[in-house]
C-alpha cells in the first residue's frame, strides 16, 4: 500500500471535478485565523500538499509570500504553470520537509494530512513542521474526520460525467483499521477527441480527533482551537472537517 502513489492521472482532470470546492471563503478564514495569532499579510507561508496550486495561488493573491510542497510532480507541474510565477514549488516528502528557511505559517488544506496513514508519521510530518516553523510561528490545517468516513463515505460509489472526463469512485472504508480506500476510474477526453480510460487507487486514514491533538502535542505543538471547517464553531458529532490551530510549545524545549 503506497499512499504517496496518488494523483497521476488525477492530476489533469482534479480541478475540473473541484470546481464546486470553496477555495475562496476556505482561503478567507485561513487568513482570519492567521492574522488572530499575529501572521501578518505578507508573511512567509507554506501550503503543504499544495495539489495543483489553487489555494496557494489564492493566498498569493491576498499577499502571503506563498511555497508549495507537494510529492505528486504531476499535480506541481499545474500549479507552477496556473498562476504567479513567483511562487516556490517544491516536490518533498512531508515526512521529510526541509525548508531553506522557516516559514511564517505552515498551512494544508483539503484532507492532505489524511493521506497519512502510519500514526508515526503522522507525528513525523507534526515534527518536521515544527522544524521548520519560526518561534512565533502558527501550523494550521484540516482533517475529514471519523464521522465523514464512517458515515458519509462508507460504502458508497459515486458518478459523474462531463464532456472532457468522466469519472467512477468506488469508496471502501475498513473500519477495523480506520483505512479508506477510493478506487478511482477515469475516462478522459484526449486531444484526438477519444477518451482514454485511466485507473487509480488512492487510500486516507480516519483519525480520531484525540489522536492528532496527541500527535502534536508529541511534536512539541501547542493546540490554540479546533474547530468545525464549515462552521467556524466547536466540533459536533457530525462535523465532517475539522481545523486545527496550534503554535509551537516552547516548555517542551526547557
Amino acid at each position: 500500500m503506497d499512499e504517496f502513489s496518488s494523483y497521476q492521472s488525477f492530476a489533469q482532470v482534479y480541478d475540473e471535478f473541484m470546481d464546486q470546492t470553496p477555495y475562496r471563503l476556505w482561503g478567507e478564514n485561513i487568513r482570519q485565523y492567521l492574522r488572530k495569532y499575529k501572521v501578518k499579510d505578507g508573511a512567509d507561508v507554506l501550503d503543504l500538499g499544495c495539489g495543483t496550486g489553487r489555494m496557494t495561488n489564492l493566498l498569493d493573491g491576498f499577499g502571503y509570500r506563498m511555497t508549495g510542497m507537494d510529492i505528486s510532480p504531476e499535480m506541481l507541474e499545474i500549479a507552477a504553470g496556473s498562476g504567479n510565477s513567483e511562487i516556490f514549488y517544491i516536490c518533498q516528502d512531508m515526512r521529510e520537509l526541509d525548508l531553506l528557511h522557516p516559514a511564517d505559517a505552515v498551512i494544508s488544506t483539503c484532507d492532505s494530512l489524511n493521506y497519512i496513514l502510519e500514526p508515526e508519521d503522522l507525528i513525523q510530518v507534526f515534527v518536521r513542521v515544527r522544524e521548520n516553523l519560526k518561534e512565533d510561528g502558527v501550523f494550521l490545517f484540516d482533517m475529514n474526520t471519523l464521522f465523514k468516513y464512517k458515515t458519509l463515505l462508507a460504502e458508497n460509489t459515486f458518478a459523474e460525467d462531463r464532456e472532457e472526463c468522466s469519472f467512477i469512485w468506488q469508496n471502501f472504508y475498513d473500519q477495523e483499521d480506520g483505512i479508506n480506500e477510493y478506487d478511482l476510474t477515469l475516462f478522459i477526453r484526449m486531444e484526438s477527441g477519444l477518451y482514454q480510460k485511466f485507473e487509480e487507487v488512492h487510500f486516507q486514514r480516519a483519525y480520531e480527533t484525540e489522536e492528532i491533538k496527541e500527535a502534536l502535542r508529541l511534536a512539541g505543538f501547542e493546540i490554540r482551537e479546533v474547530v468545525d471547517a464549515d462552521t467556524l464553531k466547536e466540533p459536533e458529532t457530525e462535523s465532517e472537517r475539522l481545523y486545527f490551530i496550534s503554535t509551537i510549545n516552547h516548555e517542551v524545549d526547557k
